[in-house]
């Protein structure tokens, strides 16, 4: 049996000619087959430059015309193009083509308008399926691995949504994503229709409807804060311009992670401005911190505890406010329904331990991120696109990172966690709430790291500053001038010998702390 491929440009008239001669031969002859390829014009000379690759084929005109080995198998036999079939059908079959060249013309523009509508029905098809396309990067990093379970269990987007998940890394990751995509297969989840993998950039975010970024990994060593910041900037870059490009335009891009969440934001924004609204932060995992551990100070559940805010960085100087925390189902001696709570403020007496161990606990746990792994980094986002696509819990407070349009005081253009709900598919910026506001000092403070972040991650300010208030300058500044003076009374302290100054005198001096945290008690 002779089986032939026929491909060519949808608009061609070469094409045209060929197809009716081979579709004449396929009638009139039993072992005569014949598959036919169209591609639109635009995109053409890129199909037939992959073709040829792949086969080691020479050709550059439309058609393209080979012969499939199907009794030998293997790779098909390059015949050529439109001249090379008419001699082949005259020759082995003594048949010809006389079509004019106006037909040819006519034929070859019906064949355009029929391989467009063709395609839109592929599409209509597609969207009738309704499969969602969920990308997730850094495939190989453990909060993905506790993150498909979460959304394949149809707990996230529904029991009638399917999803597609592709897991995106570098080509070191692809021994590691192929164990990962199997596991997927095994849990046999009825709203997956497939799972696959991405190495290819340029393939990166194709028709993506969902986009979850966590942590990067990189093997390039940073020797400082600011080498650190500028290092977002590239893959940041080429997220922002290959979803601009290849993504969905109604895509939802959510950042998680441990490290420069809201500076990993803000830059997406910049390099994807069609779809900068719908890019947002993630802080429910800071919140989750925070109740576990009034829970435990308290001797209850963490989720009893609900409306904690989270206000300015989520990863670094950020502030906790507990004003409208509430305790549910809290046993004491006030008791009521499950719908009764108590304000927490009320609950914990030691004032101290909120100022102090409270803030303590949760600075180390942003500093060190030692908590913020899988399990919560996922948990954290699942949580936020569950409530992105289905609202969240009526009349409860959730923290989210979003861009600042100038509410609550927070300067333009920058991202900031602050309180939102969500309802409609979209989030709604709680600014009517009351007995909210923030001091100055406080709002400065967090507001001029977020803005230094940025300028320096785009090189517009060589070095970061930590902000410091007056009083703390004035503390510093005299704590230097007592120093000063000592010294100039018993001798200065040489370098070789600085180790000699006290612990604390060193730490007031040279004191440049990134990572802080406020409460409000």
């Amino acid at each position: 049996m002779a089986k032939f491929v026929i491909a060519g440009r949808a608009d061609c008239p070469y094409y045209a000619k060929t197809e009716l001669l081979a579709d004449y031969l396929q009638k009139n002859l039993p072992d005569f087959r014949i598959h036919k390829i169209t591609q639109r014009p635009e995109v053409w000379e890129d199909w037939l430059k992959d073709v040829c690759e792949k086969n080691k084929w020479s050709h550059k005109n439309s058609p393209i015309i080979w012969r499939e080995l199907l009794d030998r198998g293997g790779k098909g036999l390059l015949l050529g193009g439109y001249n090379e079939f008419l001699e082949h059908a005259q020759l082995y079959y003594d048949v010809t083509s006389s079509m004019t060249t106006e037909l040819m013309k006519v034929i070859a523009q019906e064949n355009l308008g029929t391989h467009i509508e063709k395609e839109q029905e592929e599409e209509a098809l597609k969207t009738c399926i309704n499969t969602l396309q969920v990308w997730i990067t850094s495939a190989s990093a453990p909060a993905c691995y506790n993150l498909i379970p979460i959304l394949t269990s149809g707990e996230v987007f529904g029991m009638q949504t399917e999803i597609s998940i592709t897991l995106f890394d570098n080509k070191q990751a692809e021994e590691h994503l192929k164990s990962l995509v199997m596991e997927t297969q095994d849990l046999v989840s009825p709203v997956l229709r497939s799972v696959s993998i991405c190495t290819t950039v340029e393939e990166a975010f194709r028709q993506a409807q969902v986009i979850v970024v966590l942590d990067d990994t990189t093997d390039k060593e940073v020797f400082t804060l600011e080498d650190c910041l500028r290092s977002r900037v590239p893959l940041c870059r080429l997220y922002g311009y290959l979803i601009e490009k290849n993504a969905d335009e109604s895509v939802r891009v959510i950042v998680g992670g441990k490290t420069f969440v809201n500076l990993k934001t803000v830059l997406l924004m910049r390099y994807a401005p069609r779809i900068a609204h719908n890019i947002i932060a993630v802080a429910l995992g800071v919140e989750g911190e925070a109740k576990a551990v009034l829970a435990r100070k308290l001797k209850t559940t963490p989720s009893y505890i609900k409306d904690v805010i989270i206000w300015g960085n989520i990863s670094g100087n950020n502030y906790v406010d507990l004003r409208k925390t509430k305790v549910y189902r809290y046993e004491s001696a006030i008791w009521g329904p499950l719908h009764y709570s108590r304000p927490l403020l009320n609950l914990i007496f030691d004032s101290e331990w909120v100022k102090r161990e409270f803030v303590a606990t949760l600075k180390n746990l942003t500093a060190t991120g030692r908590q913020f792994r899988g399990i919560l980094a996922a948990h954290s986002i699942a949580t936020t696109l569950k409530y992105w696509y289905h609202g969240s819990p009526p009349g409860e407070i959730v923290s989210l990172g979003i861009l600042s349009e100038g509410q609550f005081g927070i300067p333009e253009g920058i991202v900031f966690s602050m309180p939102v709900k969500f309802e409609n598919g979209t989030w709604v910026v709680l600014t009517d709430l009351k007995d909210i506001e923030i001091s100055e000092q406080i709002m400065t403070r967090m507001t001029s790291d977020l803005i230094q972040e940025k300028l320096v991650a785009l090189g517009d300010k060589i070095h970061f500053q930590p902000y410091q208030s007056e009083t703390e300058l004035r503390k510093k500044e005299k704590r230097i001038s007592l120093l000063i003076t000592d010294d100039s009374q018993k001798g200065q302290v040489s370098d070789e010998h600085k180790d000699l100054v006290p612990d604390e005198e060193k730490d007031l001096i040279t004191s440049d702390n990134f990572e802080s945290k406020t409460v409000e008690p």
